[in-house]
Order: C-alpha cells, then sequence, then structure tokens
C-alpha cells in the first residue's frame, strides 16, 4: 500500500492542477482557474447568474519599477495585474511598462494591510515559477477564467478598489477604481 500512496504523491509533481471555485467541475480542460456562476455571452438564451463576486487584486502602495536592480526582490512579469493605492488605479504590466486599466479612482472605504507578507505566494499548475507574486497560475496551455457577471456596475452593490470580473453583458474585463467601472474588450 505505501508503494501506490508514493507513486501517486510522485505522479502529482508532474500533473498540472486545475482549480474549480464555487462549483463541483471545471467547464473545460483549457481552463487552470474557474469560478462558479459563469455565463457564456449576452444572447437571451443564456441563464443570469446571481454571481456578484469577482476578484480582488491586490492593493500595493507604488507599482513595482522595471527594470528592477535587484531582481530578486521585485520584478514585475507580463500578466500582473495590481490596484496601485498611490496612483489609486487597477494597473496591468505588458512588455516592461504599467498600463492603467482605469482612470483615478480613490481609496475611499480600503481596508489597510497591516504586515508584511512572507513566503513565496500560491502556485497553480506547477511546483515553482520564475514570477514572483501572491498568487501565481504557471501553465502553457491553459488560462484563467474570470469570474462571470452580467452587468457588475448594476449587480454588484458594494464593489470594492481592485475587483476585476468578466461581464458576460458587453462581453468584456471590467475593472472597477474605487468610483467607476471600466471595460477592457
Amino acid at each position: 500500500m505505501k508503494q501506490y500512496i508514493l507513486f501517486l504523491l510522485f505522479l502529482g509533481n508532474f500533473t498540472n492542477a486545475q482549480v474549480a471555485i464555487g462549483k463541483n467541475s471545471l467547464g473545460s480542460a483549457s481552463s487552470i482557474l474557474e469560478f462558479g456562476g459563469e455565463t457564456a455571452s449576452d444572447s437571451n438564451t443564456d441563464a443570469e447568474t446571481a454571481n456578484f463576486r469577482g476578484i480582488i487584486l491586490p492593493g500595493v502602495t507604488t507599482s513595482p519599477v522595471f527594470p528592477v536592480v535587484n531582481p530578486s526582490t521585485n520584478n514585475p512579469q507580463n500578466g500582473t495585474f495590481l490596484y496601485d493605492t498611490q496612483l489609486m488605479k487597477v494597473r496591468m504590466f505588458e512588455n516592461g511598462n504599467w498600463i492603467d486599466m482605469t482612470d483615478t479612482g480613490t481609496n475611499a472605504g480600503l481596508v489597510s494591510t497591516v504586515g508584511t507578507e512572507t513566503g513565496s505566494g500560491v502556485i497553480i499548475g506547477s511546483n515553482t515559477s520564475a514570477a514572483q507574486g501572491v498568487f501565481i497560475l504557471e501553465s502553457s496551455n491553459t488560462a484563467l477564467n474570470l469570474p462571470h457577471i452580467k452587468d457588475p456596475a448594476n449587480k454588484v452593490k458594494s464593489p470594492y478598489q481592485g475587483m476585476m470580473c468578466y461581464d458576460t453583458l458587453g462581453n468584456c474585463i471590467a475593472v472597477f477604481d474605487g468610483v467607476n467601472w471600466s471595460y477592457w474588450k
């Protein structure tokens, strides 16, 4: 019996993890992370979800700079998303630059964090990653499916700065800056 358990543990090191949150199984083999309550599109036959929760991006005091003098401390990777509390904007890192995904929002109601992050974050899809972050999805053939919300500007009653979801009404990414929703196609 011990040999079978060791074999399964050994095999687990070579498999890619896929995670479903708020549902029992993944809807797509091409997803590394999916959330419950998804809707497919804005069609009339689309079953509207009761979901009103999105991903809350980490709020940082300033966006990391690039290039970094000491890459082991804080080197932003392409596809990094965050809420910059100094600029009051949701930002994405791409090809050496930070792209503002929202206009200037507000920090009103922002819950301050105490302490410093310890550890190297959570990695899904691999045992290790060259990327640094609190939550890393590492895969060469699967993708993140954002939480689906039909019309988040009207469905989410108390959105939080840095909230991100997929708006199935507009078929686009929706991000909240503390004041307004911004939409990206």
